[in-house]
C-alpha cells in the first residue's frame, strides 16, 4: 500500500469524531510529523477535501459530492434488486447490474440462475466498456463528448472469440444499439456466453446503469433474445420510475 495515501486517509479519519481540528490537533492525534501533516493538509484543502476556517479545518464539500455518488449507487442496488429477482423468476436466467467507473464497467449486483449450466459473474468484477452487452450499453448511451474522449484513449484488447477488435466495428455496433435501445453480445467477454442489456436512465435522461440477462450462448436464440429484451425493458422502466420517486 502507498504510505502517503494511507497517512492522508488517517488524517481524514480524524474528522469522524471531531467536526473541526487545528493543525496541532491533527499532529497530536495522528502522531505524524508536523511538516508531513502540514503538507497533506494543504493538499487536501487545495482539492476540496478539507476547508480552512481561521485556525480550524473541517471536511470540505468535495467529499459531499463523492458521498452523493456512493449514495446514488447504493440506492440503485437497493431499488433494482427486487426487479432483478423478478426477472430471474420470469426467465430463470442470471441478471446483472453494472455502472460505469472510469473506462470500465463494474458489476454492483447480481441474481444467479438456478439452471445447472450458467455463466458466472461476481459482484465487483470489472470489464471494458466495449466488451459484452451490459458494459457496452453504458458506452452506447454515454454523452457524445465523453464517448469521443473514450475512443481517443481506449485500446481494444480481445477477451474472447467475438470481442470487438476495431474502432470502426465498435462505432457501427453502438449506432445499431442506440437506435434499437438495447445491446446483445455473444462470446465477447467469455466464450460460450451471451447477454442482452438495456439502459437505466435517471430523471434527467442520463444513463445511470445497465441491466442485463446473461446465460449460455446455446439458449440465446433470436426469438428468446426478443423475449428477454421485453422483460428487461419493463424492469428498467420500473427501476427508473422508482429512482425518480426516491429522488
Amino acid at each position: 500500500m502507498n504510505k502517503t495515501v494511507v497517512k492522508t486517509l488517517q488524517i481524514l479519519q480524524l474528522f469522524e469524531s471531531k467536526e473541526q481540528l487545528t493543525l496541532q490537533d491533527m499532529v497530536h492525534m495522528s502522531g505524524q510529523p508536523k511538516t508531513s501533516v502540514f503538507r497533506m493538509v494543504q493538499s487536501l484543502v487545495e482539492i476540496g477535501f478539507l476547508a480552512k476556517k481561521g485556525e480550524y479545518y473541517e471536511l470540505g464539500l468535495a467529499l459531499m459530492q463523492f458521498g452523493q455518488l456512493v449514495s446514488e449507487r447504493l440506492d440503485i442496488r437497493k431499488i433494482a434488486y427486487p426487479y432483478m429477482q423478478q426477472l430471474k423468476n420470469e426467465t430463470n436466467e442470471a441478471v446483472n447490474l453494472v455502472i460505469q467507473d472510469g473506462n470500465e464497467a463494474i458489476y454492483i449486483e447480481k441474481v444467479e440462475t438456478s439452471e445447472p449450466i450458467r455463466v458466472y459473474t461476481r459482484i465487483g468484477r470489472r470489464a471494458p466498456l466495449y466488451a459484452g452487452a451490459c458494459p457496452r450499453i453504458l458506452l452506447t448511451f454515454m454523452e457524445q463528448e465523453d464517448q469521443s474522449k473514450y475512443f481517443q484513449t481506449v485500446s481494444l484488447t480481445p477477451f474472447a472469440s467475438n470481442t470487438i477488435r476495431t474502432a470502426e466495428e465498435l462505432v457501427k455496433v453502438l449506432e445499431v444499439d442506440r437506435k434499437r435501445g438495447y445491446s446483445v453480445s455473444h462470446s465477447e467477454l467469455t466464450d460460450g456466453s451471451s447477454a442482452v442489456a438495456v439502459p437505466i436512465f435517471d430523471s434527467k435522461g442520463d444513463i445511470l446503469a445497465g441491466l442485463s440477462i446473461v446465460g449460455p450462448e446455446s439458449r440465446f436464440t433470436d426469438a428468446y433474445i426478443e423475449s428477454l429484451r421485453m422483460h428487461l425493458m419493463n424492469a428498467a422502466k420500473e427501476i427508473a420510475r422508482d429512482l425518480g420517486r426516491r429522488g
